[in-house]
Parts: structure tokens; C-alpha cells; sequence
């Protein structure tokens, strides 16, 4: 009677909590991929009445069903992500909201001047980390709403925003990639930075 929650982002991580085995039979949710089958069809399980159904989407209404019911709930540690939880809710949000299903970029704009507006004026008049953390907030749903939506077309998604800023960040700022130490001085980075933007547009 156990429900094991994989990561949908790396659904072949298994849990140490169940490396030494599973309660069988072993049960899967739709969406869990082959590899993950396989895989655990190496790891020796000992019988029971209920088993073990696993699963990369609590949502789904058979483990909704044995959450109620008080199953023994295991799941992947990299779960406790709370920015993987943003995308979720945006991608929740997105596909359950009936404003959020009428949004584009473009109608999106005037949010994302507002929220950026709101957050200068936090900045500029001091206000209370608490106010500055609430706007940053803000100003991250309006990221994660872009991303979603070009998620949606095949375009791109959240981690691919963020592994653009680091692939930028090693092409200006390479010391923050080749094992250095110690403060860089201000003329060095933007000298650095400058060089930085040319090989980006030769690459054009």
C-alpha cells in the first residue's frame, strides 16, 4: 500500500527509500515512461494485498484515490523544488483558468510593465523585503507565463530560459566559469562583458 512519486523531470532517480525494494505488485500510471518500467523491474519486491503504483502525476484520480485513502506516500526528494513548483501551478493555472487560456504575449504585456513599474517603485522607496520579495514574485509569474506559453507551440520552455542566461553568462562573464577566485574588477568585466556581446552578434 504505497504510492511512490517520481520526478517528472528525471523520472529514472529512484528514491533510496525503495532501492532495497517494492511492495508488489507494482502498479504505473500512464504517462510513466518505459525506462522507469524497466528499471524497476530489477528491483526485488515482497508481495502484498495492495502493492505499489507509481506514478510523475499526483494528480492523476487512482493516486488521488489511495492519497485519501491513507497510503504510505513516497516521493522524490528533488520534488521539494519550490521553483519546479511555480512551473507547475503555472502550467495548472494555465490549462484550468479561463483567463489564463485566453492570454498571449502580447496581451500580456501590459502585466509585465505593470509588475516591472511596481517593483522599480519598491526598489527606488525602500520598501520592506517582504514588499521586495512579493514583487520579484510578480515579476517570476510573468516569466513563467511567457514560458508556458511558448512551452505550449514547441518553442521552448522555463529550463531552456534559464540555461540561455547561464550560456550568455559563460560567454560574459567566463570567470565565473573557469575555476578563478577573487573579486573582478569592474573595468575587467566590461571589458569582458563588451567582447562578450561581439561574439554573440558575429554568431548571428
Amino acid at each position: 500500500m504505497t504510492i511512490l512519486v517520481l520526478d517528472s523531470r528525471w523520472p529514472d532517480l529512484i528514491p533510496l527509500a525503495v532501492a532495497t525494494g517494492l511492495e508488489g505488485p507494482i502498479a504505473y500510471t500512464d504517462e510513466v515512461p518505459d525506462s522507469v518500467r524497466w528499471n524497476l523491474g530489477d528491483i526485488a519486491v515482497t508481495d502484498s494485498v495492495e502493492g505499489t503504483l507509481i506514478t510523475t502525476d499526483v494528480s492523476d484520480p487512482a493516486v488521488q484515490e489511495r492519497i485519501k485513502a491513507g497510503e504510505r506516500l513516497i516521493e522524490a526528494s528533488s520534488l521539494v523544488d519550490p521553483v519546479q513548483e511555480a512551473q507547475r501551478v503555472m502550467h495548472v493555472a494555465r490549462a484550468r483558468g479561463e483567463w489564463e487560456q485566453t492570454q498571449t504575449h502580447t496581451s500580456l504585456l501590459e502585466y509585465l510593465e505593470q509588475e516591472t513599474q511596481e517593483l522599480i517603485e519598491a526598489v527606488r522607496d525602500n520598501h520592506s523585503e517582504e514588499d521586495l520579495k512579493k514583487e520579484l514574485s510578480d515579476l517570476l509569474l510573468q516569466v513563467l507565463f511567457h514560458a508556458e506559453l511558448a512551452a505550449e507551440r514547441g518553442a521552448f520552455t522555463f529550463a531552456d530560459v534559464a540555461e540561455a542566461f547561464v550560456n550568455k553568462m559563460k560567454v560574459r562573464a567566463p570567470y565565473l566559469f573557469d575555476g578563478s577566485v577573487g573579486t573582478v574588477s569592474v573595468d575587467k568585466q566590461d571589458r569582458l562583458w563588451e567582447e562578450g556581446k561581439r561574439k554573440e552578434k558575429s554568431a548571428e
